[in-house]
Formats: C-alpha cells, sequence, structure tokens
C-alpha cells in the first residue's frame, strides 16, 4: 500500500497544480477529520456545558424553559458524539472532554435527586413502614405459610423422631436431640460468663441470617413459589426444635431463650418472605399494566423491605451474641417482648397519614 505523505508525481508543464500538491499525511487527514467533527458539533455541546455550569452552582432558577427542555436532547446528542468519536478514533483530547462531558449530564438527568443522608432520613422516617404496609396481604399469607410450617415440623417430629434428624441441620443436634436428658437440654439455655469470640459470632449469625432473606426474596421471582417452601421448611425446624424442649418441660425456657432475639430475626424472615411473595404476585396478576413494569414497581417496593430486613438482622445478630447469652430468662422473655412491641408500633403505626410521595 503506498504512503499516504507520498509524492503523486512530479508537476509538468501544462498539468493543473493541483496534482503536483503533496497528499497529507495520514496525521493530518486524522487532525482534519476530529476538527471537523468537532466544529460540527461543538454547538451543543457548548450549551449543553453552559446548563450544566448553570445548575452545578445551583443557578437554576436563570434556566429558560428551553434550556431544560432541551437537556435531554442535548445529553443524547453528546452521548452520540462520543460513541462516534470512540469508534473512529478521533483525538484524546476530543475524547476525555465528551466524556467528561456525558458524565456530568448523566447526573443531571438520570442520577439521584437526594444525598444519602436525606435518603436514609425519609427511609427510617416512614419510608420503610410504608413499603411494609404496602405488602400487607402478603405478610399474611406469609405468616399463614410459617405458622403451619411450625405445626407440620411438631407433628412430623412427634409422630415420629427419625423426622428430627431430617429437618433440624447437623450443627443443631449436638447435644439436642430427641432423647436428651432435661438437664443436657437446660445446659444448652443456660447463661454464660464467656464473651470471647461473641462479635464474630455475631457476624457470622448476620451473615447466615441474612443470606436465608436474600433467598426468600429472591425465590419470589419464580412466583412465590420456592419462597412458600423455604418458608415451610425453615420454621418446620422450628416446629422441630419446639417439640424438642416441650418434650422435657423446658418449652416457656427455650421460648424466652428464643424470643429475646427470634422476635426480630423471624420478623426479618417473615417480611423478606412477603417482599418475595408480593414480586410474585405482581407478576402473576400485573393488572392492566405490562408484566415488566408491575414486576419493576413490586421489585422497588421489595427491594426497600428487604434493606429494612437487613438493619433488623444486625439487632437481632446483636441480641443473640450478647444479651441471650449473658441474660436470664426473665430478661429474655422482656427483651423479645419489647422488641416485637418495638417492630409493630414502626412497621404499623409509625408514620401514618405521610404523603405517599414522601414515603415512597
Amino acid at each position: 500500500m503506498a504512503s499516504a505523505s507520498a509524492t503523486i508525481r512530479p508537476a509538468v508543464r501544462g498539468e493543473a497544480p493541483s496534482a503536483a500538491i503533496e497528499a497529507p499525511s495520514a496525521i493530518e487527514v486524522a487532525a482534519l477529520r476530529s476538527d471537523r467533527f468537532r466544529i460540527e458539533r461543538e454547538d451543543d455541546w457548548r450549551r449543553l456545558e453552559a446548563i450544566l455550569d448553570r445548575i452545578e452552582s445551583g443557578r437554576l432558577r436563570k434556566l429558560s424553559d428551553d434550556d431544560v427542555l432541551a437537556l435531554p436532547a442535548l445529553y443524547r446528542t453528546a452521548a452520540s458524539s462520543l460513541a462516534v468519536a470512540r469508534e473512529t478514533s478521533l483525538d484524546a483530547a476530543t475524547i476525555a472532554y465528551l466524556e467528561s462531558l456525558v458524565q456530568r449530564a448523566w447526573f443531571q438527568v438520570y442520577g439521584p435527586r437526594v444525598g444519602f443522608v436525606r435518603w436514609l432520613r425519609g427511609f427510617l422516617g416512614g419510608g420503610l413502614s410504608q413499603a411494609v404496609r404496602d405488602i400487607w396481604l402478603e405478610i399474611c399469607i406469609a405468616l399463614a405459610v410459617m405458622v403451619a410450617g411450625t405445626v407440620v415440623g411438631w407433628l412430623l417430629v412427634a409422630r415420629d423422631t427419625e423426622w428430627f434428624y431430617t429437618l433440624v441441620p447437623s450443627q443443631f443436634t449436638d447435644s439436642r436431640q430427641p432423647g436428651a436428658s432435661r438437664e443436657v437440654l437446660r445446659e444448652s439455655l443456660a447463661v454464660t460468663e464467656y464473651e470471647g469470640g461473641m462479635s464474630a459470632f455475631a457476624a457470622q449469625l448476620f451473615t447466615n441470617n441474612t443470606g436465608v432473606c436474600i433467598l426468600a426474596f429472591a425465590l419470589g421471582f419464580a412466583f412465590g413459589v420456592p419462597t412458600l417452601l423455604l418458608l415451610i421448611y425453615n420454621m418446620a425446624v422450628l416446629g422441630a426444635m419446639l417439640w424438642l424442649y416441650n418434650s422435657q418441660g423446658l418449652l416457656p425456657e427455650f421460648a424466652a431463650w428464643l424470643a429475646v432475639h427470634g422476635t426480630t430475626e423471624f420478623f426479618a424472615i417473615l417480611l423478606a418472605g412477603a417482599a418475595g411473595l408480593h414480586v410474585g404476585r405482581k407478576m402473576a396478576f400485573p393488572g392492566r399494566r405490562t408484566i415488566l413494569n408491575a414486576t419493576a414497581e413490586g421489585g422497588r417496593r421489595g427491594a426497600m423491605v428487604l434493606v429494612g430486613c437487613s438493619i433488623m438482622l444486625i439487632f437481632a445478630a446483636l441480641l443473640e451474641a450478647f444479651p441471650r447469652q449473658m441474660a436470664t430468662a426473665e430478661t429474655r422473655a422482656l427483651l423479645g417482648g419489647f422488641m416485637l412491641i418495638f417492630w409493630l408500633t414502626y412497621f404499623f403505626a409509625f408514620g401514618r397519614g405521610r404523603p405517599k410521595e414522601e414515603t415512597a
């Protein structure tokens, strides 16, 4: 291939002067193409930059209606120019300028309108409780399923103790299994003075329980059926453990031992399962909306509930690692009852009457 900078041929008498001009080099051609590209679009870029400068400096009143209406179109024009610039390998300065311009415009067109602190204040100040109240139907269904799972676990083990080993994970069957004496079971509920390693224990519990909540929510996308099965299984484990301690007359002590963190932990699992069911119901019964839009709406509401569940599980892990291990049965029961009343009040009484636009 001949070089672009090579002379075409020497000029001879009688020929047009242009034939004797050297062809521009490849660098010169690229520079000319870049300059022409920039000149053709620079007015739109400068206008977009001026609009962004005014927005970012807080001078919104100086924006005209035309500028506000033009902002999305100018953003798309700049994004298209950036794509072309990258594809045709225009000069690095033009690409860097467009990347910065498009990034700034994206935040103004699609970026969040509130900071994290303001979002968190709205979330805890009524947004979370409103989202929970919005899925009350799924909460009722999940609660009924969890109660049924507990009863099923109890009845299965009462009928045949081999079900205990089928339902309960092996890490819970060290000394707590059918046939264990009352003293052995009571010892597993005893107060301990040992505090070492409880921080790591709390972190482990938080990780495990968060995984259960995320799974209960994520399985809702299969129309909620796997979520229901997961709730039944987890509560069948509880039913089996309740039967075990009841068989030795220790049901009140075990309930107190469980309540100190269980009223928060099982509440979080209930809400996560309900959020998953909410997404599944939106998919199955989208109403007049498209399935995609209905699912997206349910997903946003469910995700908000799931964030609240994560906060609840932090409390549950701390309660499980410290007060449960060091408090007496009476204190455990009081703490568990207090946490249950707190969550019920927060979710179903707090923030009522707030406009939905502020809490969504």
